[in-house]
């Protein structure tokens, strides 16, 4: 299966459309789907969500064969005083990678466990700082470290206007695994920048730049560029977010995708007052 991403781009965008204007009929007045829409994008708020991320890499390395990858990635918020709030991002990895001969292989990959301790108050500049954890819960060979994993990790973001701007950085080393290779030396930083129009509609890119320090020097680094689109509504009282969004790895290892279309379906749950 090999993605063509300007006409799939542009398909996505007419199903976000025809989804928009459905789901605006739905709408409920209890809602603003614009403030919604920047709770999404931050990684620290007091916002409970369940997005499901789809990534479709091709091209590069896997020349014309699709390595996808399902991120299962729910976010609660815990309230632990007045003044501080406990953010668990779980990460949870559904992996069809392609094999020899057209086979696939189907399965899990690492668990990661992200925790935040972030200021319950914060005004326009948010923080969070905490642990993160990667468990060697991989079935698939291809994506099998065995590695038990943990490190800092850490999200800024300023909320001006329509602009929601940060990133979010983590290092993880392996701290126990099976005695062999490989080992998990790896830094990621995902930057955001996001402007919100009226109707919960945006523009967003959220790229996630990798670094493997075990890797030789010219093969450490995955840096991808691009854009995306998305909108926040309600579709039967229910808050949603979708979004579509292409990136290009202008850096990359020589086995690795230089494509990725990604799809993002998230379920909301704002906490009541």
């Amino acid at each position: 299966m090999r993605i063509r991403p300007l006409t799939a781009m542009s398909v996505s965008v007419l199903l976000l459309l025809s989804a928009g204007a459905v789901a605006q009929t739905e709408a409920s007045p209890e809602h603003d789907a614009t403030e919604l829409s920047k709770a999404t994008q931050n990684p620290v708020g007091d916002l409970l969500s369940v997005p499901f991320q789809f990534n479709f890499n091709t091209g590069g390395g896997l020349e014309d064969r699709t390595f996808l990858l399902l991120n299962f990635q729910p976010v609660i918020p815990i309230k632990l005083s007045s003044n501080w709030n406990l953010i668990a991002r779980t990460i949870v990895p559904v992996i069809d990678a392609p094999g020899p001969e057209s086979t696939r292989f189907r399965g899990l990959g690492d668990v990661q466990e992200q925790l935040f301790f972030a200021p319950a108050k914060s005004g326009g500049f948010i923080w969070g700082l905490g642990p993160v954890l990667s468990l060697p819960t991989a079935t698939v060979d291809s994506v099998r470290t065995g590695s038990w994993a943990a490190g800092p990790s850490g999200v800024l973001l300023v909320m001006t206007g329509p602009w929601v701007l940060g990133g979010l950085a983590s290092q993880l080393w392996t701290f126990e695994d099976e005695g062999g290779a490989p080992r998990i030396n790896q830094l990621s930083f995902q930057y955001f920048i996001n402007y919100n129009f009226s109707g919960g509609w945006a523009l967003t890119a959220a790229p996630v730049l990798m670094a493997d320090w075990e890797a030789t020097r010219g093969e450490r680094w995955t840096v991808p560029v691009g854009l995306g689109v998305s909108k926040t509504t309600v579709f039967r009282r229910q808050p949603l977010s979708l979004a579509v969004q292409y990136y290009h790895n202008v850096v990359r290892p020589d086995d690795a995708a230089a494509n990725q279309l990604r799809f993002v379906f998230s379920l909301l749950f704002p906490t009541k007052e």
